[in-house]
């Protein structure tokens, strides 16, 4: 690897601030989102939204609570120069939610761009921006830092003359890639605009510096941001916003430090679009402060559904393993985690009776789930999925969430091993459905069946009880009455008289579901030899299935 073609950014930026504050914050409340998926999110789609796509995207992001939203880049397309017109002249934006469009500092883009605006009644940002780096400056622009300024000044008054005068209009300005802009260079040009625009806390500009193209850890870009936020004039009248992207796989850290660092503004796109590796991802970053109890100020109760738009309009498929919104992120097929997780949720389920509370108003503390998924809006079924990396404590979740089997433990390692055999046999996962089907084969029949049962009854007299046991074993039919003995008992007995014996070492016996109409099931673990056996007898009788559970050993 040719390693030394590289800088690192301490060689190319100076980073000043030696004295940072920001490491001994905490996050306490969730910072403003603004999605950029309808603007820079779209411009990196191989096919970018038609205005269908564009328009459900929108209406999801107010129906999740998004109060700024950027909309576009009206100057760039018709496309999206018709979706500001439809702002304008609907009401498909909620009055409460700002505006956001987007345009370079060019003259004639602006004006393309305030007209886009006119008529919208809803608050507005204009956002300006011009690549800043010495990098851009030299190779894309051909500008040293004073014809820059002048450039963005320019820009800066053009938007002035357009749209000073408009009511519920506010700007916004991003040297972009700040990350890799000089220190003081991007001070002077931020001071030169909100004194040109003549920022107030009445009127705030936005400063949004993004890391366009990430280019060192996360502690650098948070000193950048507190070197801003403790040096820019008129801070008061300043919102400042940072726009990370993820080239270095680590956007959601720079967001999360660069917020402890003054940020107040975060610009993303809901699971993380945008050019090369994407933006920011907004839906980790605010569940991230969920999980550490922050409300988020977006509702991400029914996830789901959230993916489903968002795939439908990007036409790209979120990955299983992406963070909260992944088919298999709540999901476990690793043995000792699935083991971990019944037993949280056990835990959970009896703190609730105990403290007389309803499972989803208690704090949340599963192992390995680090949110409770019915918060999202997902069921637990995916939680627990088996495969030949799965364990006892997987394979009896599922059996006892799906069909009410309750296993005693050395039976859940007898029928792991059978799991564990036909996993690694197949290569395939299990679902509950084949779990049952290898749970029957393996203790509720016998093939062939040495003995079948024909007949039980148990009629009381008094304080006398007879218990009738009727048998067909290896073909012939027997039939006992057994006098003060119970079914079980009278089975086993009747089996031993002909030559059959089945030494029963522990019973237990559970319901298959709620209500008089429930399936009983026996559990039998039967000794033979050295070694111990399980079978089962299922029945709406009770005492029935306890002799079905006992003829089955017998059949085996």
């Amino acid at each position: 690897m040719p390693s030394h073609r590289y800088q690192d950014l301490h060689s190319r930026v100076d980073v000043p601030l030696l004295d940072r504050t920001w490491p001994s914050r905490r996050l306490t409340e969730a910072p403003l989102w603004v999605p950029v998926d309808l603007r820079d999110g779209n411009q990196a789609l191989a096919e970018p939204m038609d205005p269908e796509r564009k328009r459900a995207f929108f209406e999801l992001m107010v129906t999740m609570g998004y109060k700024e939203i950027e909309v576009g880049y009206p100057s760039a397309s018709q496309t999206d120069y018709d979706f500001v017109r439809l702002i304008a002249e609907t009401d498909i934006a909620p009055e409460d939610v700002t505006i956001v469009v987007f345009t370079p500092a060019r003259r004639d883009l602006i004006e393309r761009t305030v007209e886009s605006i006119r008529g919208i009644r809803n608050p507005v940002v204009i956002h300006l921006y011009t690549a800043t780096a010495p990098l851009w400056r030299e190779v894309v622009l051909g500008h040293d830092r004073d014809s820059l300024r002048a450039l963005i000044l320019a820009g800066g008054s053009d938007v002035l003359e357009f749209a000073g005068d408009l009511d519920g209009v506010r700007f916004e300005f991003s040297p972009e890639v700040f990350n890799l802009t000089e220190p003081d260079y991007a001070l002077e040009l931020c001071d030169a605009m909100t004194t040109l625009w003549d920022a107030s806390p009445d009127r705030p500009v936005t400063l949004n510096l993004p890391a366009t193209v990430e280019a060192a850890s996360p502690n650098v870009y948070a000193d950048q941001i507190e070197y801003m936020h403790r040096n820019l004039d008129r801070r008061d009248a300043v919102i400042l916003s940072v726009h990370p992207h993820n080239d270095r796989g680590t956007g959601i850290a720079c967001a999360e430090l660069a917020v402890l660092a003054g940020a107040q503004r975060v610009e993303g796109c809901i699971f993380g679009n945008g050019e090369r590796t994407g933006n920011v991802d907004l839906a980790t970053l605010a569940l991230n402060l969920h999980a550490q109890g922050v409300d988020p100020m977006i509702d991400f109760s029914d996830i789901d559904h959230i993916r489903r738009v968002v795939e439908h309009s990007n036409r790209i498929e979120i990955h299983p393993r992406h963070p909260y919104v992944g088919e298999l992120v709540h999901t476990a097929f690793s043995g000792t985690h699935q083991d971990a997780i019944k037993k949280g949720f056990a835990e959970h389920r009896a703190r609730a009776e105990v403290t007389g509370s309803r499972p989803e108003d208690l704090p949340w503390r599963v192992p390995y789930l680090p949110v409770d998924p019915a918060d999202l809006g997902r069921s637990y079924e995916a939680v627990i999925r088996v495969n030949s990396q799965s364990g006892k404590g997987g394979i009896a979740y599922l059996l006892e969430r799906d069909y009410g089997i309750e296993m005693p433990r050395r039976l859940q390692v007898d029928f792991s091993r059978r799991v564990q055999q036909q996993a690694d046999e197949t290569g395939r996962e299990l679902d509950a459905e084949a779990l049952l089907a290898a749970f029957e084969r393996s203790y509720l029949s016998a093939t062939p069946s040495r003995v079948e049962l024909l007949e039980v009854d148990v009629a009381t007299t008094g304080e006398t009880s007879r218990t009738t046991i009727g048998l067909r074993i290896d073909g012939n039919r027997h039939e006992a009455t057994f006098v003060d003995v119970g079914p079980v008992e009278a089975a086993t007995r009747l089996l031993a008289d002909h030559g059959v014996h089945v030494e029963i070492v522990s019973l237990h016996q559970t319901s298959l579901s709620a209500g008089s109409g429930a399936e009983a099931l026996t559990l039998l673990e039967i000794r033979r030899g050295a070694e111990t056996v399980w079978a089962a007898g299922r029945h709406r009788s009770v005492l029935e299935a306890s002799v079905r559970a006992v003829v089955n050993a017998a059949s085996r």
